[in-house]
């Protein structure tokens, strides 16, 4: 499906549509699909993600007008599109950031557990800080699950970043983190 999408694009760039508008036109056919629930691709082996990314750097290439054998890491900086495991980091910390602020169902947020909440570590000096209790998975299975996933991407992410109070700038903070 996603070749199909290129080629429409690709036969369109022949027509002499601008970068801009090609950057558009990939974004809406491709990216929104590679990004459409991503958020269950957490902790997955490359072999299984490795298909998606070639797509995404395919995609990067057409925008770019590039040929197959160039490296695409510059043009994906400078189309400001973060590398597909980032992007899927990025989401899982935005449902963090979400539910750390009240903005997300109860449901998500149930599934974690602040430091400070945790009888044992309200001494710690890490209770005062935003990090998340990170439960002990006993499968790799289970370290893909959201309640364990999510603390562990949220905790890595530095502290002036996640005591943001708007979401546009969490944003905005976090994928400069990324890149």
């Amino acid at each position: 499906m996603y070749n199909h999408n290129l080629l429409h694009i690709q036969k369109s760039s022949l027509y002499g549509l601008n970068r801009d508008v090609m950057k558009q036109l990939v974004s809406v056919l491709i990216l929104s699909r590679i990004d459409y629930c991503n958020s269950v691709l957490v902790g997955l082996p490359w072999s299984t993600i490795a298909p998606l990314h070639r797509v995404q750097n395919a995609a990067a290439r057409l925008v770019m007008g590039l040929s197959a054998r160039d490296h695409v890491r510059p043009a994906l900086r400078e189309l400001h599109w973060l590398p597909l495991a980032h992007r899927i980091k990025f989401k899982v910390a935005l449902l963090m950031y979400l539910a750390h602020n009240r903005l997300s169902p109860l449901y998500i947020s149930e599934m974690l557990a602040p430091v400070s909440s945790t009888l044992m570590h309200r001494q710690l000096r890490s209770s005062s800080s935003s990090n998340y209790t990170v439960p002990r998975a006993r499968t790799k299975l289970s370290d893909r699950a959201f309640s364990v996933a999510g603390p562990v991407i949220w905790n890595s992410i530095p502290e002036y970043i996640r005591s943001v109070d708007n979401v546009h700038t969490f944003k905005r903070l976090l994928k400069t983190h990324f890149f």
